[in-house]
């Protein structure tokens, strides 16, 4: 067995937000705490929003985004956890209601049913947030297990910056004394 095959695999579903651009901290993070990472970005995260070439480098695999055809290799091991950050509203909407129309939801599905252990990264504007869809969603999630560090908006804060996206709360939540 190869030092890359002993190393548990995380997947890191990524969500079309601006702080997707940032996707490389939680890749490092998860590095350095002996994950191998597999990458699965919605489709409209591909068209801009992260560094595309520069994550395959750093995971040394291919960004997974489309389903792959019947008879083709699985392009990635099983997941022993998943991390969805930056996870917007339509994703968690969506996913909550058990729609699978993309790879990324359709693989936070099957992760559920498979007892995948999955941490959130919730990146969603106050006024969405507000949607009741929304917080029947978190709840809806939260009953399945689904574990959610705490919400950014991204709104400037009143200095006119903006907060850190806490990056590795993903990976703390997966801790296994993070239930």
């Amino acid at each position: 067995m190869t030092e890359q095959a002993e190393k548990p695999f995380l997947y890191v579903v990524v969500c079309a937000a601006g702080i997707a651009a940032d996707v490389s901290k939680l890749i490092t993070a998860a590095q350095e705490r002996n994950w191998d990472v597999g990458v699965i970005a919605t489709p409209v995260a591909m068209r801009g929003f992260f560094d595309t070439t520069a994550v395959e480098t750093q995971t040394g695999r291919p960004i997974r985004s489309a389903w792959r055809s019947p008879g083709d290799p699985r392009p990635f091991p099983a997941p022993d956890a998943v991390a969805v950050a930056p996870a917007t509203f339509n994703t968690i909407n969506k996913w909550a209601a058990g729609i699978a129309d993309t790879l990324a939801l359709g693989t936070l599905c099957e992760a559920y049913g498979l007892g995948v252990p999955i941490a959130v990264l919730p990146c969603v504007a106050d006024a969405l947030a507000a949607h009741p869809a929304y917080r029947a969603s978190l709840a809806r999630l939260r009953e399945m297990g689904v574990r959610f560090g705490d919400p950014y908006s991204g709104e400037p804060l009143q200095d006119g910056g903006r907060g850190e996206f806490a990056w590795e709360r993903a990976l703390d939540l997966l801790a296994p004394d993070a239930r």
